[in-house]
């Protein structure tokens, strides 16, 4: 597994694996996202990943979803606290058609006044229909509260009102202030040959003036653990208890990857859900998440539970929290872990998709792209002593916060 890089001279990266596969990805990430508002403007970076795709100059938005609907591809998009994304997968024939439309998108976009206001009412139904969900509105708050006053705690969808004030110049204002051509990423996993994509992509993004990032991201570094309960009214009870956590270029990331996995992660048998689902019944959904950022970091535990079982499955969270603060792992444990992470990793990376995008993230933040065996070293030399530490300083009780939706009552 062999990636390639090149930089264009106005300064967009390009990262390629070439692969076997009929079927390629390809997208363009750049490097801003919801931190990147003002307080008015929160919610406008995930409102334009919606309406990019509504015209440009030379397309409408049926044109602009048919290009390569009509040929079998997919066309797609996401938004983070840290970045836009806009990607495709398609049949390899069809990588100029791709790279063309990704580029008219992102350099033509004309952002009609009619789709922009009904657009605000399906970002407005979202928004709600997060607010109908309070397993996933949790998550969001959690994070306002961990990053209190500041644009990396605000949540991506913004506000009704917020999205209700969006207009075409405040777009292209944003768009101005923080699109910048040397934070741009082309990340492509496909059967081409590199000097032939290369070609491809000068030819419709050569010409873009080159433009860099002078001023630095205001830096999160004024955390204070917090308590807070609400009632709801809702079924369950749901909680989130965390810390913030290490910051993407941190040398412990991957520690702290393993030991989130061993205490919450995907695996039935994580420590969390053998602790609080399995012996004890109290929780259909508990888990734990690490999530790194450019400059700082969160880690979370989510768990929904009805209220009589609710103080008695933090106790158990702050049970396990203890022991792995305090009890070293041992030999077989380690191990044990170490290749349950490495063995996702690699089911993970089957997906052609996931290891575009994931591989495109990599480079735009850290400048360069592990392939998945010097990850899997990285894993190997952690050590159980690395873990202890850590789990002594994420861990800590006295840095947790607390965020509870405590329900009402329980709807027969």
């Amino acid at each position: 597994m062999n990636y390639q890089y090149y930089t264009l001279s106005n300064g967009i990266h390009v990262i390629h694996r070439y692969t076997d596969s009929s079927v390629a990805h390809c997208g363009i990430i750049i490097n801003t996202g919801t931190r990147d508002e003002t307080e008015q403007e929160n919610g406008i970076a995930h409102f334009i990943e919606h309406v990019i795709f509504k015209g440009t100059k030379k397309r409408k938005a049926y044109h602009i979803l048919s290009r390569l609907e009509n040929v079998g591809g997919d066309l797609n998009a996401y938004t983070t606290k840290e970045e836009t994304c806009i990607y495709a997968s398609f049949l390899n024939r069809y990588y100029d058609r791709t790279i063309e439309l990704i580029a008219d998108i992102i350099l033509n976009s004309s952002f009609p006044d009619k789709e922009i206001e009904k657009e605000k009412d399906v970002v407005i139904d979202e928004i709600n229909s997060y607010k109908d969900t309070p397993s996933e509105e949790i998550y969001d708050e959690f994070e306002e509260i961990v990053f209190k006053n500041h644009p990396i705690g605000k949540n991506i969808l913004g506000t009704p009102d917020n999205v209700k004030k969006i207009s075409r110049d405040a777009i292209k204002n944003f768009i101005d202030k923080n699109y910048f051509t040397d934070q741009i990423v082309i990340s492509s996993v496909g059967k081409i040959d590199f000097k032939k994509l290369i070609l491809i992509i000068e030819k419709y993004f050569g010409d873009f003036p080159a433009k860099n990032r002078l001023k630095k991201r205001a830096a999160f570094n004024d955390y204070k653990p917090s308590y807070r309960s609400v009632e709801k009214k809702t079924y369950l009870s749901h909680c989130c208890i965390g810390n913030i956590a290490f910051k993407r270029k941190d040398k412990r990331r991957i520690a702290m990857v393993l030991l989130n996995n061993i205490l919450g992660g995907p695996g039935l048998n994580s420590r969390l859900n053998l602790a609080v689902r399995e012996r004890h019944g109290y929780t259909y959904n508990i888990e734990s998440q690490y999530q790194p950022y450019s400059d700082t970091g969160i880690f979370c535990i989510y768990l929904g539970t009805d209220n009589g079982s609710l103080n008695k499955s933090i106790s158990l969270v702050q049970k396990e929290l203890k022991i792995l603060a305090v009890k070293k792992l041992g030999l077989l444990q380690l191990k044990r872990a170490k290749q349950q992470l490495i063995g996702q990793l690699a089911i993970a990376y089957e997906s052609n998709l996931s290891e575009m995008l994931s591989m495109g993230k990599g480079y735009l933040h850290l400048n360069k792209v592990d392939t998945i065996n010097e990850i899997y070293r990285k894993i190997e030399k952690i050590t159980s002593e690395e873990l202890l530490e850590i789990a002594n300083e994420i861990f800590s009780p006295a840095q947790m916060s607390i965020l509870i939706y405590q329900a009402k009552m329980n709807i027969e």
